[in-house]
């Protein structure tokens, strides 16, 4: 029989500091009526200074090898929009302090969608042979991003990292990953976007002051095309695995928002309860979402051993995907 890759260990952290929309209002003109109206979103957490991306991936990572009981893997994959520095990769430097030695690591970017694109990764690798363990972590500081200004985006995206192991199995097993769909549209790339500090637009002293070194997204359009484009990977991905809508217990989605989430359980004919729902305790933590909303109701008991689970997600580029899973007896850390 032909190699699946199989989840077998999860993992989640959140750095410890949790600001409530409250305590956004003192600095900006919202409120926490205005926040949780528009988004469902209660608080997030925000890494502190001395905190990179690095030291949350680290963080979920080795909750995940602990999870899965090992202490060896093949490959690391790191899914993030917010590395350490441009160049190098973060990926390596996590696989060195988590002390898994000299196996290749690398990132992926593809912003919220960038989990699920790491996951399609490790799968390829284990199906072809290449690796028979792979650890893939989604962690993002979206906070060190974001304009101090702009309450929109303050008000959604929060940090955090998850991690899951995957183990070369078989596609019947409990935890194989089902069909996977993935997408990308970059006529539509600017949408979602940080404007300087590529090769496009470098920092330079000179022109420092005519810069855009934060995040922006064009909200309303965004809403529309999230729907739109994880409904659509979403019956693909179900169709690949045989599947109907009905049979799906929960959707693990990407949580970035209450409403594009209840829009998206519409468009598939599926219950809203169906839905795991972690944002309003983290808000939009990009690569890290879907592995902690995933932890988040293995935790709470709402996602059990044989659920049928659908993963979807949707990010900036614009990229988007979705795979299926029939979770298997693996307890989060």
């Amino acid at each position: 029989m032909s190699r699946s890759a199989v989840l077998c260990g999860l993992g989640s952290w959140l750095p410890p500091r949790c600001v409530t929309n409250d305590e956004l209002a003192e600095e900006l003109d919202t409120s926490d009526a205005w926040i949780r109206s528009r988004t469902g979103i209660g608080q997030r957490h925000v890494a502190d200074a001395s905190m990179a991306t690095s030291d949350l991936a680290v963080e979920a990572g080795a909750r995940a090898l602990k999870s899965a009981q090992i202490g060896s893997v093949d490959a690391v994959i790191l899914a993030t929009a917010t590395p350490d520095r441009l160049c190098p990769a973060t990926a390596p430097g996590v696989t060195a302090r988590l002390g898994l030695g000299r196996v290749p690591a690398f990132d992926v970017a593809a912003v919220c969608t960038g989990f699920l694109y790491a996951l399609a990764t490790a799968a390829g690798l284990i199906a072809a042979g290449t690796a028979d363990r792979v650890l893939v972590i989604g962690a993002d500081t979206f906070s060190r991003i974001l304009d101090p200004a702009d309450r929109s985006t303050r008000a959604i995206f929060g940090d955090g990292a998850g991690a899951a192991v995957l183990r070369a199995g078989q596609r019947h097993e409990p935890g194989a990953l089902g069909a996977v769909q993935l997408g990308s549209d970059g006529s539509d790339e600017d949408l979602i976007r940080i404007p300087s500090g590529g090769s496009r637009d470098p920092f330079r002293a000179a022109t420092a002051h005519e810069a855009d070194p934060y995040f922006r997204m064009a909200g309303r359009a965004v809403f529309r095309r999230a729907v739109e484009c994880m409904a659509e990977s979403s019956r693909r991905a179900l169709a690949g695995s045989g599947w109907a809508v009905g049979d799906v217990d929960r959707v693990v989605s990407h949580q970035a928002n209450l409403r594009i989430m209840h829009a998206l359980a519409d468009q598939l004919v599926l219950d809203r309860e169906r839905c795991a729902i972690h944002l309003d305790r983290v808000g939009n933590t990009s690569a890290a979402s879907v592995p902690l909303a995933l932890a988040d109701a293995v935790a709470g008991g709402t996602v059990r051993p044989g659920h049928r689970l659908l993963l979807t997600a949707f990010g900036g580029g614009l990229t988007w995907g979705a795979c299926t899973l029939r979770w298997p007896e693996v307890e989060p850390v």
